[in-house]
């Protein structure tokens, strides 16, 4: 089974690249974030023809995330529990059956956080990574196969981003944000491409300014969280760098998983 996850920076702006990524490498199910579209906008048609079902928590102008699949959920739930108050459309999870028995997936889109002095963006970025945290406590106590893949906005160390003195005092390096990122992983959580490719220069995301693209400029925020459950069904990983050099794309990339769920682990 293969399973990715992708930004994709406004899913009205990329449709046609997403259905030619979508019938070029044929995921089983995708996360999509930053849709930027409230759920009756989305462009399921164009999706539902490619064979996908849809589900959508979206959000008018900006953030909001998708859970496309070959085969409908038998659950989903939208947002992240433990969030009174909390409007932004940033995590949908869906229970999906598979051969080797049912797998939980969430589409995240962690806060930015930026700029780390703000009194309001950065705090927020810290609280959502705890219920994150604790949510996933939650989830693993079930032992059953999790994948919390997505745009985390987090580069977890200094070989995730091409220059890291340029990235030393923003949110998504702060020490703050490694040490939470890490919160997570400690509860037993694989993270996917580190588990599978130790090399540098691994990056899912070029700014759309300055040339970071051509020269390479890239950091590494897009990743996927394994339980042990799935971390011991995961065969290869692969980041789909080719596709940031299409005609308007996305300034993130997608990343692919591969599981085998249809055997006993």
């Amino acid at each position: 089974m293969k399973i990715a996850t992708w930004n994709i920076n406004g899913v009205k702006a990329r449709i046609d690249n997403l259905r030619q990524w979508l019938s070029d490498s044929s995921p089983d199910i995708v996360c999509l974030q930053e849709i930027k579209s409230i759920d009756d906008n989305f462009p399921r048609l164009e999706i539902e023809a490619l064979g996908y079902h849809v589900e959508t928590h979206g959000q008018k102008g900006f953030n909001g995330v998708a859970l496309l699949s070959k085969f409908r959920p038998d659950e989903v739930i939208r947002g992240l529990p433990e969030g009174d108050g909390d409007d932004q459309a940033r995590y949908i999870e869906g229970v999906f059956s598979a051969e080797g028995g049912a797998i939980r997936v969430a589409s995240i889109y962690l806060p930015n956080g930026n700029p780390a002095d703000d009194l309001i963006k950065y705090p927020y970025k810290l609280r959502w990574m705890e219920r994150l945290r604790l949510h996933a406590e939650s989830c693993m106590a079930l032992e059953e196969p999790l994948i919390l893949a997505g745009d985390y906005n987090v580069i977890p160390e200094p070989h995730d981003c091409f220059d890291p003195a340029a990235w030393a005092t923003d949110a998504l390096f702060l020490p703050q944000t490694r040490a939470a990122f890490r919160r997570l992983e400690t509860l037993g959580l694989t993270e996917a491409v580190r588990a599978t490719n130790d090399a540098t220069n691994l990056y899912t995301f070029w700014d759309y300014q300055a040339g970071a693209w051509q020269k390479n400029n890239g950091i590494r925020i897009d990743h996927m969280l394994l339980s042990p459950e799935a971390a011991d069904r995961l065969q290869s990983t692969s980041i789909e760098k080719h596709v940031r050099g299409w005609e308007k794309p996305s300034d993130h990339v997608p990343v692919m998983v591969v599981f085998d769920f249809a055997t006993a682990a």
